[in-house]
């Protein structure tokens, strides 16, 4: 019963942090904006380059596999690595799609607004984490509730 009070409460915020235009003037959104592209071009180059790697590495697997040259305990450490990668590539993904709300709140004149206060996020934090959609104290309570 509480969890489904503090899911209410929570999209009473979300509702009430959609209506409430940013802060920030049209010079300040298009800054955001560009430090957002950046970020975005970064991921993107970090996932281009994470699958080269993978690539590489098959291919270098392939050059070298023989009856002779396989042993467990490599195969296992490759799939290990290949694993991390994977999931590099994953967390660069979503990264990227936190960066695209980001946008879509600029466009619509909603970014910088905490969506659980409804109150303004200082522009310090989001030069820090411009896809960020909560302030410090929000963030801080969030923590608390799920200690």
């Amino acid at each position: 019963m509480a969890a489904q009070r503090d899911y209410q409460a929570e999209l009473l915020m979300q509702n009430a942090s959609k209506k409430m235009r940013t802060p920030y003037g049209d010079d300040e959104l298009e800054y955001f904006r560009q430090l957002i592209l950046a970020k975005m071009n970064e991921a993107t180059k970090e996932i281009e380059r994470l699958r080269n790697q993978l690539w590489e590495d098959d291919r270098d697997q392939l050059d070298n596999d023989s009856i002779y040259s396989f042993h467990m305990a490599d195969g296992a450490t490759d799939a290990m690595e290949r694993e991390k990668i994977y999931l590099m590539i994953d967390r660069q993904q979503k990264l990227i799609g936190y960066l695209e709300r980001a946008l879509e709140r600029i466009r619509n004149k909603t970014y910088g607004v905490c969506r659980v206060t409804g109150q303004p996020i200082p522009k310090e934090r989001l030069e820090a984490i411009p896809h960020t959609e909560i302030s410090v104290a929000a963030k801080l309570q969030e923590q608390r509730r799920w200690r």
